[in-house]
């Protein structure tokens, strides 16, 4: 007779009370996943978050309360979660999981890792250190009402960066608040303000410079400044956007002075953001009121919403728009609130104008109405209760691996309507590795396409080993049988190396670098294909398989378009272009009723593109090859699991 202890066998639950874990990220899934650990029976956990509390984490991090505002999320949740078990024990580390510190050896202590990230950067990481250690990772993501677990193991499944992903579609506060880099992350914040001065103010949704930015002060002792601060107001104290707004009579000028003026005049006194940035150039209204070009009034040709002002023309549409929403809000009475609507002219020319100022500031390209228009797009909320699914999932998926019963782990979809067999949680097996992949094969190589006259040493160092290929400190030695060293991850050995470009080292069409990240236990061998003719305003191509070559979606484009922010659960900026399709029959299994789909859960298509599944609490997106015959087929429901679904969106 089969012994249990509660509703676990004995043997499981000694293995429990006995094993070590790690998880990484204590947010809106960490929260839950740390709370059911502990009433499952695991005894030894440890828990790593470089976060702190913010106000807007409260309605679904359910570990934290009013009080711990300010404070490190690992601690506070540690001490949340020990009241549920005292007899756990669990370590708390307020730090990020890229430290040095946290090196092979730390992960080979523990029997399994979970993932409760929010940006690829930090996922990547920690892919790569669960497979130099061999240790079990389970990763996973939320995106709205969907959500995704899965598992990796090296040698035996895909790890997660075999498959292509996607243009990120999440970013963390502080990009949107302070370092924008994209179109998007303006769009986001202009959306954001509207909200802040006419809407439902959401703390989730600020707009003033982050100055808790983890970028901009590096230093735990200033974190735990502002914890103790905190604890002394014995209250969150904030400024109303609003308050401030109607206490200037929402004057136009006032408003752009403050928002384009002297809010960015405050980001520059955050030197460390501008160190290998370009730094923001404020607005002054007067000084352009006093420097506007006639020309510059007259407006283009071509269709109206498609046309690309210039700066005063934004600053006057700015205006305008501010005088509209302005009326608007007096017409509905005291306390009256505004909501955004893309088809409504006034907070559409508001979004325009703002965003595109905002563009200006960081030194973008401005956007039409109708590119500003499409590309706002949807912002997902983050749901509490896709967190909490998602978190119990992931215990499942654990208690299989130290069962011993590894090839019954799935990958699993929450959706979010049924599928044709009525289910809402689908599971598919995991596909083996891929041979392709530049992360977990025998012998990681790319192919990369750039200028060698034109690509500096500095350039490859950040934007193609640390930002495309994720690596941390690498270093980089020229296959020229000389052993040139061309980067060096010790401080101060080849910074002069820099400016220079690959060129000045011999560095030509066919020439081989191998990189090499010690931290991660990872070498990448690098195939330079010399061209010039790349696309204007790309440095380089990755040639071939690479997570940027993910394929486009196949329906919904509403869904594809969508954005995910507002939280500090999202997530990196990444670019994107075609890869090759693959020449499988898929089942697509819809999970977004926007598109006027709202009794249908599924479509059959033949098609070579995979689908993919957002995860938004991640940020990221995972991708799931076909396991069905063919999509005829797999549209007549059967007894078996595989012919459910294959990916999800």
């Amino acid at each position: 007779m089969v012994q249990l202890v509660g509703s676990l066998r004995k043997e499981l639950a000694d293995s429990l009370s006995s094993c070590k874990v790690l998880v990484v990220g204590a947010g809106g899934i960490g929260c839950e996943l740390l709370k059911n650990l502990v009433l499952t029976g695991f005894k030894n956990i440890e828990v790593i978050d470089l976060d702190t509390i913010d106000v807007s984490n409260l309605n679904r991090q359910f570990l934290f309360q009013k009080k711990h505002v300010g404070k490190s999320k690992a601690q506070v949740a540690k001490e949340s979660a020990l009241q549920f078990c005292p007899s756990a024990n669990i370590t708390a580390y307020h730090d990020s999981i890229m430290n040095p510190d946290y090196n092979v050896e730390f992960f080979r202590k523990f029997m399994l890792v979970m993932n409760a990230l929010d940006n690829r950067a930090a996922r990547n990481h920690v892919n790569r250190m669960c497979l130099a250690a061999d240790i079990p990772l389970i990763e996973s993501g939320t995106a709205g009402y969907l959500g995704q677990v899965t598992v990796i193991k090296k040698g035996m499944t895909e790890c997660y960066e075999c498959q292509p992903k996607p243009s990120q579609k999440t970013f963390p506060g502080c990009t949107i608040r302070n370092t924008p880099s994209e179109p998007i992350h303006c769009i986001v914040w202009a959306k954001y303000l509207f909200n802040q001065l006419f809407g439902e103010e959401d703390a989730d949704q600020e707009v003033s410079p982050d100055t808790a930015d983890p970028e901009a002060a590096w230093n735990p002792e200033e974190t735990a400044a502002r914890a103790t601060a905190s604890e002394k107001d014995g209250d969150i104290k904030r400024i109303s956007t609003k308050e401030w707004a109607r206490s200037t009579g929402y004057d136009p000028v006032k408003l752009f002075n403050k928002l384009f003026k002297d809010d960015i005049m405050y980001l520059l006194t955050m030197d460390k953001l501008w160190k290998k940035r370009k730094a923001p150039t404020p607005l002054d209204w007067q000084h352009l009121e006093n420097s506007v070009c006639p020309q510059e009034e007259t407006p283009g040709s071509g269709l109206k919403d498609q046309q690309v002002l210039g700066v005063w023309g934004y600053c006057q549409l700015f205006q305008h728009s501010v005088e509209t929403l302005r009326s608007q809000l007096q017409e509905k009475g005291d306390g009256a609130e505004l909501v955004w609507d893309k088809d409504d002219p006034p907070a559409m020319d508001f979004v325009t104008a703002s965003a595109n100022l905002r563009m200006h500031i960081f030194s973008m390209n401005m956007k039409s109405r109708f590119d500003v228009k499409s590309m706002a797009g949807n912002i997902i909320p983050a749901i509490a209760t896709t967190n909490a699914v998602i978190a119990g999932l992931i215990v499942l998926e654990g208690l299989k691996i130290l069962s011993g019963e590894l090839e019954s782990c799935r990958m699993i979809f929450l959706n979010k309507c049924p599928n044709l067999r009525k289910k809402l949680l689908v599971p598919c097996i995991l596909d083996p590795p891929s041979a392709n992949c530049y992360v977990c094969a025998s012998k990681p190589e790319v192919t990369v396409k750039l200028n060698v006259h034109k690509t500096m040493v500095l350039s490859l160092q950040d934007r193609i080993l640390k930002e495309r290929f994720g690596m941390v400190a690498p270093d980089v030695q020229i296959e020229d049988g000389k052993g040139t060293i061309l980067i060096s991850s010790e401080e101060g050995e080849t910074e002069a190396n820099n400016s220079k470009f690959l060129a000045d080292f011999g560095i030509r069409n066919g020439s081989r670098l191998q990189a090499d990240d010690f931290l991660q236990d990872y070498t990448l061998l690098i195939n330079v294909l010399h061209t010039e003719e790349l696309e204007r305003d790309v440095e380089f191509e990755v040639v071939g398989e690479a997570p940027d070559k993910a394929p486009p979606p196949q329906s919904n484009q509403e869904e594809a378009n969508s954005i995910t922010n507002g939280n500090k659960d999202s997530a990196q900026p990444s670019t994107s272009s075609k890869a090759p399709a693959e020449d499988n029959d898929i089942m697509i299994i819809e999970s977004d009723e926007e598109e006027g789909l709202s009794n249908r859960s599924s479509a059959t298509v033949s098609s070579g593109t995979k689908r993919k599944h957002s995860d938004a609490e991640a940020g990221e997106t995972s991708t799931k090859r076909p396991r069905t015959e063919k999509a005829s087929a797999a549209a007549a429901p059967t007894d078996n699991d595989d012919d459910d679904i294959i990916a999800l969106d």
